[in-house]
């Protein structure tokens, strides 16, 4: 039992100190993206349309390295609090190399296969020839973007958080710049079109590393710069961490495929629906980016505490996490609809891709609000040490329940759009419910440090955890 009250000020200080700077490095991102949605749509919605299905492709590519930065997070994060300096490096340069194999993959899929990639994701030539266009330059973009992923969560679990908000905005301002240069060609370049907003993303990456790499170097980073210790593994610690990590790795890339399926599916829509599909994932982008701020807050305040052998803070962290986060998703919620007209005309949206477009971010909403609830507690099992529960809920629902019907709606009935697009979140108050009986029980603590591994002996969750 927890004697003491709990301490909501401190606990709301170390909350603010990682998620702020994570949500508003996440909101200049998607306010960089919202810009760049709002150029490339003055092009056109067939431009505007083929660079949305060219960013699913991207998604897909973030499956399938996510689950690398899942269990980055898990180690790096409880060795942050056991202060196990040589795990920190070996976690990170591990995590690092799995995620550049991935971005490899996909930049030689891009550059040198992007007809095949287009022709996957939709049936109209027309998207077929912009997309092509966009992810020949875009693809070079992809092991740059891997990198600054990988440092901004090495910098995140140690604490730094603000070096990687730095670097993203350096590199929102160049990449709006570039686009206005290069899109429309100004300054006597030539009219790029999209061609030109794949190549400012490339630059402006560039860029944001590099100011990531020289304020981690100012700073005495003791980690980011520590090139030789990344690399030291041992038998031990490459099984440890891949037996941690191939439930995260295997849910990432089984949803990421199921994701793909289902942008099949909305990729064969009217085009209007499809200009307003790649609308709405730039306002998803937002609430994802406030989310973000929480879920790796979670992960951090959680998981260290885990590593260092305090289990009853690691577990009133957790809950109180889960509902700080669903609160500030529903205010985030509620403002974009009461400001969804401004903002989808300033999108390019009209007609009926405005309807399609304002059903689509009303339906998302209604649902964000267990969905990201759903996150924010398997982001906390896998910090905690528990990858396979959350895993496990989301592959089976995902494929048992999700794909069947948006494929169903969509293929074989032939269902309006907003109906095909409701069926993708069917399966978050089912889960939802599974999820919380399992926070509360408490099975998820599974610490990865010995320190973390004794306090753990014959604990069990605290009946009563006092406000």
């Amino acid at each position: 039992m927890i004697s003491e009250r709990f301490d909501w000020r401190d606990f709301l200080r170390r909350v603010a100190v990682i998620a702020i700077p994570v949500a508003l490095q996440n909101l200049l991102t998607t306010t960089g993206s919202m810009v760049d949605t709002m150029m490339i749509a003055s092009l056109g919605q067939t431009q505007l349309g083929a660079v949305g299905l060219c960013a699913q492709f991207s998604s897909l590519m973030f499956s399938c390295y996510w689950g690398f930065i899942g269990g980055g997070m898990l180690f790096i994060s409880q060795y942050w609090g056991a202060k196990d300096h040589d795990g920190i490096n070996r976690s990170y340069g591990l995590t690092l190399s799995c995620m550049m194999t991935v971005a490899v993959v996909f930049c030689c899929l891009a550059t040198l296969c992007p007809r095949a990639v287009m022709r996957l994701y939709t049936d109209k030539k027309a998207l077929q020839e912009v997309g092509v266009q966009y992810l020949r330059i875009v693809g070079f973009n992809y092991p740059l973007m891997v990198l600054s992923m990988a440092m901004a969560t090495l910098l995140r679990c140690t604490e730094r958080v603000r070096i990687p908000l730095y670097g993203s905005i350096v590199s929102v301002f160049v990449n709006v710049g570039l686009n206005y240069v290069l899109i429309f060609g100004h300054l006597g370049l030539p009219a790029m079109g999209v061609r030109g907003a794949a190549l400012a993303t490339v630059i402006a990456q560039g860029v944001s590393i590099c100011v990531v790499m020289l304020l981690a170097k100012r700073s005495a980073h003791p980690y980011l710069t520590a090139f030789r210790r990344h690399f030291r593994w041992n038998g031990k610690l490459v099984k440890k961490y891949f037996r941690k990590c191939f439930p995260i790795i295997l849910n990432e890339l089984l949803i990421g495929v199921g994701n793909m399926v289902i942008n099949i599916v909305l990729g064969r829509q009217p085009e209007e629906a499809i200009a307003a599909i790649a609308v709405f994932r730039t306002l998803e982008g937002l609430v994802i980016g406030f989310f973000a701020g929480f879920s790796n807050a979670a992960s951090i305040l959680v998981g260290k505490e885990v590593g260092a052998g305090n289990p009853d803070l690691a577990y009133t962290r957790a809950w109180r996490l889960v509902y700080l986060c669903q609160g500030f998703i529903g205010l985030i919620g509620l403002c974009i609809l009461a400001l969804h007209t401004p903002i989808l005309r300033l999108m390019g949206m009209e007609g009926e891709s405005f309807r399609i477009a304002f059903g689509l971010v009303s339906i998302y909403l209604g649902a964000a609000f267990l969905r990201m609830g759903n996150w924010t507690q398997n982001d906390t099992f896998r910090a905690a040490g528990d990858a396979a529960y959350g895993t496990i809920l989301e592959i089976v629902f995902m494929w048992a329940l999700v794909l069947p019907f948006v494929c169903l709606s969509g293929m074989v009935w032939h269902a309006p759009t907003l109906l095909v697009f409701a069926c993708c979140y069917i399966d978050e108050p089912i889960r939802y419910v599974l999820m919380q009986v399992h926070l509360f029980r408490g099975k998820w603590l599974k610490p990865v440090t010995p320190e973390g591994a004794a306090a753990l002996k014959g604990w069990k969750p605290p009946r009563k955890a006092r406000v």
